[in-house]
């Protein structure tokens, strides 16, 4: 698996990443959102306006790639003493491959370079990836909901990877 960066200077990259991000998560969230929320979501986080936007303000995105078959993609950028994880999605025939923990390691990786010392993320109460953060060494530190606009909001939990310095 390779991570290839997507820059807002390539904006068929950008199309390609809300493309990817938009199947992933319609079949992944649908069912626990609901499709007037999930699409309301898409538009506001991953559309292309929203990912140029998101990029032009210091976050970072990749696509996983396996040759030229797209596996999935994260995005994360720094946040006080940790890196956000924002977004890391697979399609479903890759998930459980590992994909996800080579994934992490890169993450470990982009946190040390930037002197963070823990990775952070939101997700949803009712979400069943609860138990692969929770495998991976994640500790919940808090519930959080936000207020998202047009009646939505986001009911999570907070969650956060300590990194041992190497």
């Amino acid at each position: 698996m390779t991570l290839q960066r997507v820059t807002q200077h390539e904006p068929e990259l950008v199309e390609t990443l809300s493309k990817v991000a938009t199947e992933i998560v319609r079949e992944y969230y649908d069912p626990l959102l609901g499709t007037a929320q999930n699409d309301y979501m898409l538009e506001k986080f991953q559309s292309v306006r929203a990912v140029t936007e998101q990029l032009a303000h210091g976050y970072q995105y990749y696509l996983a790639r396996e040759g030229k078959t797209i596996l999935g993609f994260l995005g994360f950028y720094p946040r006080g003493d940790a890196l956000y994880l924002s977004k890391l999605y697979l399609y479903r025939e890759q998930r459980g491959r590992g994909c996800g923990r080579r994934m992490l390691d890169f993450l470990r990786g982009q946190a040390a370079a930037l002197g963070l010392g823990a990775i952070e993320l939101n997700v949803n109460k009712y979400n069943p990836s609860i138990a692969v953060y929770e495998r991976l060494g994640f500790v919940r530190i808090r519930d959080e909901v936000n207020d998202i606009g047009q009646g939505y909001v986001m009911d999570d939990y907070v969650y956060r990877l300590e990194l041992r310095p190497t």
